[in-house]
């Protein structure tokens, strides 16, 4: 397991949910939810570099949302271009895509099971899912041995 604090990221289209693992890449926790618009890009890289200031970040991962059969539309599409910008933003830190399926619908269950209702469900169900998609990706990275989904390449 590649040793560093990894961001994760699930960009929705009015929030995004931000979540950090420890250095030692066994657990996610949320970090805030950050609103979708100007000024989104410029708080996520605030968020990286305060994690920078007590230890190396390793990389970004973003939730790349998939159909159920693997494919990707249009949502996959507005989330490549937004990794693609955040990539920009933080290089020389790497983005990394994941496979998000059924993150958002987990992290509404979970919160409902814990007996959070309406507006304070919805106001941390961004972190929730920015929660699973890295945990994900730690587990597997654990499990395999391998850096899940795939890097971005930095394009200017």
């Amino acid at each position: 397991m590649r040793h560093g604090v990894r961001l994760g990221i699930d960009p929705g289209d009015a929030r995004i949910g931000v979540a950090r693992s420890d250095p030692s890449g066994f657990l996610a926790s949320p970090v805030e939810t950050v609103r979708r618009g100007k000024g989104d890009l410029a708080r996520i890289a605030r968020i990286l570099a305060g994690e920078q200031e007590e230890a190396t970040v390793l990389e970004v991962v973003v939730g790349l949302p998939r159909s159920l059969s693997g494919g990707e539309g249009p949502a996959a599409a507005k989330v490549r271009e937004f990794a693609a910008s955040l990539a920009r933003r933080v290089a020389p830190v790497p983005v990394r895509l994941v496979d998000e399926r059924m993150t958002t619908v987990s992290a509404e269950a979970m919160l409902r099971d814990q007996g959070r209702k309406g507006g304070k469900r919805r106001a941390v169900v961004d972190q929730a899912a920015a929660v699973l998609i890295l945990q994900h990706a730690l587990d597997t990275e654990r499990s395999t041995g391998v850096a899940p989904g795939e890097i971005l390449e930095e394009t200017r």
